[in-house]
């Protein structure tokens, strides 16, 4: 473990990490296992909030600012996979944990593989919720458009909740209200934008379009996958090529839910993390 890597406290009870290339900011709490949460592009840690809550009396739970989003930095590159990877890696170091289950959705799903195939000392598990490599060039082309048109201004909290509840159609209530509350900052003349950078959005999204199939492929520690069954993302196609890659890992389709897993049956989640940690 790199012992270079310390720790800070910040704002909002959150940490963040002090001598990494990227300093990473992050919650934890709970104590047990070790499990890192990964969340989506252009989210935060907080979408992890409700399942954090259900773990944390019984594993030690360390829900990530992905680089390029919320308190984190946002170098002006460095948005592969494997970037992302070393990330969790530092934040493991920087904790003194020696391995972690690793969860993640969308491009927290496949960074919890890649992660998981580049350091398998240190991953014991991963759960990936709605992506595979086989997502569609097309899918990625509308979905680089999509996030690209969030980065605006926002005249307040109201504003970007009304905005939220209209592009998430299906998250909790709740879920619109953390989005609200942690992924957007007040500027100078009083305008609220979004604290992900739109840069590394674009260029994460590009990184997408290289699959890490092999790495996938590689993971020899238990995946678990949960695609909803409406995703805008993980089509049919790219759900069944997947499976084909994996015949043995756990595959389950959730009725009822769309691309945003996590915000939407996070009680079916957090059962799922159970069963890997074996709770």
């Amino acid at each position: 473990m790199n012992s270079a890597v310390s720790l800070t406290s910040i704002a909002d009870g959150l940490t963040r990490t002090r001598g990494a290339d990227v300093d990473i900011a992050f919650r934890v709490r709970g104590s047990g296992p070790a499990v890192v949460l990964l969340h989506g592009t252009s989210a935060n840690h907080a979408v992890w909030e409700p399942i954090g809550d259900a773990l944390q009396s019984h594993a030690t739970v360390i829900a990530l600012d992905q680089r390029g989003h919320g308190r984190s930095d946002k170098p002006a590159s460095g948005y592969a996979a494997d970037d992302f990877a070393v990330d969790v890696i530092s934040v493991l170091d920087a904790l003194g944990i020696e391995k972690a289950l690793v969860a993640g959705h969308s491009l927290g799903g496949r960074n919890s593989w890649v992660t998981a195939a580049l350091h398998p000392a240190r991953v014991t598990g991963a759960v990936v919720v709605d992506y595979t490599p086989y997502v569609e060039t097309e899918v990625l082309d509308e979905l680089d458009v999509r996030v690209a048109g969030g980065f605006r201004s926002f005249t307040g909290p109201a504003d970007i909740e009304a905005y939220l509840r209209e592009r998430y159609t299906a998250i909790l209530p709740g879920a619109v209200r953390r989005r609200a509350r942690w992924g957007y900052r007040e500027q100078d003349d009083g305008s609220w934008v979004p604290y992900a950078s739109p840069e590394a959005m674009h260029q994460l999204i590009e990184g997408f379009r290289t699959p890490w199939s092999d790495e996938f492929r590689a993971v020899d520690v238990p995946m678990s996958h949960l695609r909803g069954s409406t995703s805008r993302i993980v089509s049919e196609e790219a759900w069944r090529s997947a499976v084909a890659d994996r015949p043995g890992d756990r595959w389950v389709e959730i009725e009822g839910a769309d691309h945003y897993i996590p915000e939407e049956f996070p009680d079916l989640v957090t059962a799922e993390l159970d069963r890997v940690l074996g709770a």
